[in-house]
């Protein structure tokens, strides 16, 4: 992978990770479209994730300090209920990643028509998501903040325990390319009767503890001596890519966010499909 592949994978990646449109399918996409190595490629992908968990966390770095201010309160309040509910949410991709985290290696390194299936898997729970809803229909008027620590009836928090496990089933069966991250946990956060402003940033905070994980795995590794950083792709595309995700994601966050909360997800299904039969077709 040379300089220019880097940058260019990261603002793919920055452009989409915000979007119900799988940044990963479109990363392995613009992979075979550019020429580039599949050795070492999920470690660029990892990292690239990396960079714009690092752009969610200063966009959302208010509600985030003002939840661990909640925790350190020592009490069980609406801070300490919302990181439980979000603890929840990562147990079944936990369970994914040290039990079938070959498997998920294997999918990452095989045919684009894998990622053409999961788009057309993506495209059904986005349309899904706007016509199935599970405890009734959600109101017009939305939080506009998506504040977490909003007071509303229902669930505390807007959202509860058994929802927040549901969400993260579909957060677990993300992990394949094509298969949209932020699509799929907020379609199933939405059939499963929680609000869209809710789950729109219920589901990029949910995402954080896992990928740092994985990037400190990688880290540790390295340390020891078992991997060679970049594995094929070399440090300074692993850096320049780092920087290109991490700098579109920061400017496309916040407008991208905002356009999932209020927009219609069967738009984003129609891409979908249109893209994954393209590759279908062509592939």
């Amino acid at each position: 992978m040379n300089w220019w592949q880097a940058i260019l994978l990261g603002l793919v990646q920055g452009l989409t990770e915000f979007l119900p449109v799988s940044s990963s399918g479109h990363l392995m996409i613009f992979k075979e479209l550019l020429g580039v190595d599949g050795e070492g490629f999920l470690d660029f992908t990892v990292t690239v994730h990396m960079a714009t968990v690092l752009s969610t966390i200063i966009v959302f770095w208010s509600a985030i300090w003002a939840l661990l201010k909640g925790l350190f309160k020592f009490k069980y309040n609406d801070e300490t209920d919302y990181i439980c509910k979000l603890i929840v949410s990562m147990i079944p991709v936990a369970v994914v990643g040290f039990l079938f985290k070959d498997k998920v290696e294997a999918l990452f390194g095989d045919s684009l028509t894998v990622v053409g299936i999961c788009l057309i898997i993506t495209a059904v729970l986005l349309f899904l998501s706007d016509h199935v809803r599970i405890g009734g229909k959600e109101k017009k008027q939305d939080d506009a903040k998506g504040t977490p620590l909003a007071e509303e009836k229902g669930p505390r928090n807007g959202i509860s325990y058994l929802q927040a496990f549901i969400v993260g089933i579909g957060q677990s069966l993300a992990v394949a390319p094509g298969l949209s991250r932020s699509g799929t946990t907020i379609a199933t956060g939405l059939v499963s009767g929680v609000k869209r402003s809710v789950m729109a940033q219920f589901s990029f905070l949910m995402v954080l503890v896992p990928i740092l994980g994985e990037q400190l795995l990688d880290i540790l590794k390295v340390a020891s001596g078992s991997e060679v950083l970049g594995g094929g792709v070399g440090v300074g595309a692993l850096i320049l890519g780092f920087v290109s995700a991490f700098l579109s994601g920061l400017f496309a966050c916040k407008a991208m966010v905002a356009l999932v909360r209020k927009s219609k997800l069967s738009w984003f299904a129609l891409y979908c499909v249109i893209v994954a039969v393209l590759i279908l077709i062509l592939g």
